[in-house]
């Protein structure tokens, strides 16, 4: 049974954008993305490993992500992503996306743009 979505949670489709843009830091394994994602959302975002996971397949089977075995800050190996060119495209185009997505729905709930 699906549950209904709560505070905290990515709403679908955005969780990709969200991995793009972390990544555009730098080389980063799993844990490093969320943790990433959480505290600069000031923790309003949870991203769960069980989503996180199969998001950063699906960005390497697109070719928005390439990975590479490594070893962590706890001295742990790790498979690294780092965004590819086609990546970058796909988070500017996303970005743009987002953007007029948020305005439009601003722009019914009454919120001033200028």
């Amino acid at each position: 049974m699906k549950r209904p979505p709560e505070a905290g949670d990515i709403l679908q489709g955005t969780l990709d954008m969200l991995i793009l843009r972390t990544l555009v830091m730098g080389p980063a394994h799993g844990h490093t993305i969320a943790e990433v994602i959480e505290h600069t959302s000031e923790n309003a975002l949870e991203v769960e490993q069980g989503s996180l996971y199969p998001a950063l397949h699906r960005l390497e089977d697109r070719g928005m992500v390439s990975s590479q075995w490594g070893v962590s800050e706890n001295n742990r190996r790790a498979k690294f992503y780092q965004l590819t060119s086609k990546g970058k495209r796909e988070l500017n185009a996303a970005t743009g996306r987002w953007r007029r997505m948020t305005r439009a729905i601003g722009l019914i709930l009454g919120e001033s743009h200028e």
